[in-house]
């Protein structure tokens, strides 16, 4: 069925601030762009650790305090309509016609490292793929047609689905649950044992805190207490400090912190948690998205792209040296040993289809349970979902 060919033009009104076709005000446009780029940057606190890539393995506070608040400050002072400048890092096929891939910079590329590599070495063509530091960069350039296909925070793609005319579509879940509780406490070992407890964590307002919030009810813990920090560095140096606080970190931020203090440990994987009391979704932290009137017009390169997708996250699984390497050589994270010693608690995948779709609507359901804001208003659809 074709897809809604209006869509770029709608995503770049959205952008520019002017009318949305058919949904209101100059001011409402205003608005919803700036709900995407605020829970976007509300979602830096998972997705730094994608900015934490350039990096280099010094102690944890000092490794990501520039590139997290380059970040945080690029949310805070920057609508979807004027997007954070930003150094372009683009690899693959540049002629004309290739499909245009954009991600940020950490869990959500190191899925594609491999497809990346077989495109530049020539073994592959037709895609060309583009990193940025900042995610609301990504969601603007998808936005205004200068993507094709992005992968984005799961409630952030849900948002833009909700305020951009049903223009997207989620092609592939490509990354489950990278939040860790890391402490020195060794009396910690799950959610439960969190009772009495103060935990430290960023997110107030995004997936960090709903995702907290929903295990703790789950498990029936009434009286842990979270601090919230506005990032992911300041409780890696609160760590450092007391070894015996609490703490939800992402990876790589739990890999660097673990490594710097061997007196800090992961008590437990918040997607463990998650599985356990959730058995019917997922844990989740990126999707795939695809512009809907790309779609219709180049249904069979995006059905290739998630079949090379799928290849590309089965290798990072498969071959941990290997995909390490290109890693670094893709200035991801500084180093290939760092690198494969955080892949494996990445949780990289590329999950398709009706199980994609189960898993992501129970996930957004528990978000929009809590807070509807964190979805965009309303859940999306089964427009929203690409199963084929």
């Amino acid at each position: 069925m074709k897809r809604n060919k209006l869509v770029s033009t709608v995503l770049a009104a959205v952008l520019a601030g002017s009318v949305l076709a058919g949904c209101g005000s100059k001011t409402e446009a205003t608005q919803a762009a700036t709900t995407v780029a605020e829970t976007t940057a509300a979602e830096a606190t998972t997705q730094a650790a994608e900015t934490t890539a350039a990096q280099e393995t010094t102690p944890a506070a000092a490794e990501t305090t520039a590139a997290a608040e380059e970040t945080k400050a690029a949310g805070e002072t920057k609508s979807a309509a004027e997007p954070a400048a930003a150094e372009t890092e683009a690899f693959g096929d540049t002629s004309e016609g290739a499909m245009r891939v954009g991600s940020l910079k950490g869990p959500t590329t190191m899925g594609l490292v491999n497809l990346m590599n077989e495109v530049e070495s020539g073994d592959k063509s037709g895609y060309l793929f583009e990193m940025q530091s900042q995610p609301d960069v990504i969601m603007s350039k998808l936005v205004s047609g200068d993507l094709d296909v992005a992968l984005l925070p799961a409630n952030v793609a849900a948002i833009a689905y909700n305020k951009t005319n049903k223009g997207i579509s989620v092609l592939d879940i490509n990354t489950l649950g990278v939040l860790y509780c890391v402490t020195g406490d060794e009396s910690i070992k799950s959610v439960k044992d969190l009772a009495g407890k103060t935990v430290i964590t960023t997110g107030q307002g995004a997936s960090p805190e709903y995702v907290l919030t929903y295990l703790l009810d789950k498990n029936e813990v009434t009286d842990c207490t979270m601090e919230f920090k506005s990032e992911a560095t300041e409780i890696a140096a609160a760590l450092q400090s007391d070894p015996q606080q609490i703490a939800i970190l992402p990876q790589p931020f739990v890999t660097v912190a673990t490594a710097q203090n061997d007196q800090l440990q992961v008590a437990f994987s918040l997607t463990d948690e998650w599985d356990a009391v959730a058995p019917d979704s997922k844990l989740l932290t990126g999707v795939t998205v695809v512009r809907n009137d790309y779609l219709a017009d180049h249904a069979d390169e995006v059905a290739a792209f998630i079949e090379d997708h799928k290849t590309s996250t089965a290798a990072a699984a498969d071959d941990l040296d290997g995909t390490a390497e290109l890693i670094a050589k893709y200035g991801i994270l500084p180093k290939a040993q760092v690198a494969k010693k955080a892949l494996p608690q990445c949780n990289i995948v590329a999950i398709t289809g009706e199980e994609m779709q189960t898993a992501l609507s129970g996930y957004l359901q528990v978000l929009f349970d809590q807070n509807p804001k964190a979805v965009g208003g309303a859940m999306p659809d089964e427009g929203f979902y690409y199963v084929k």
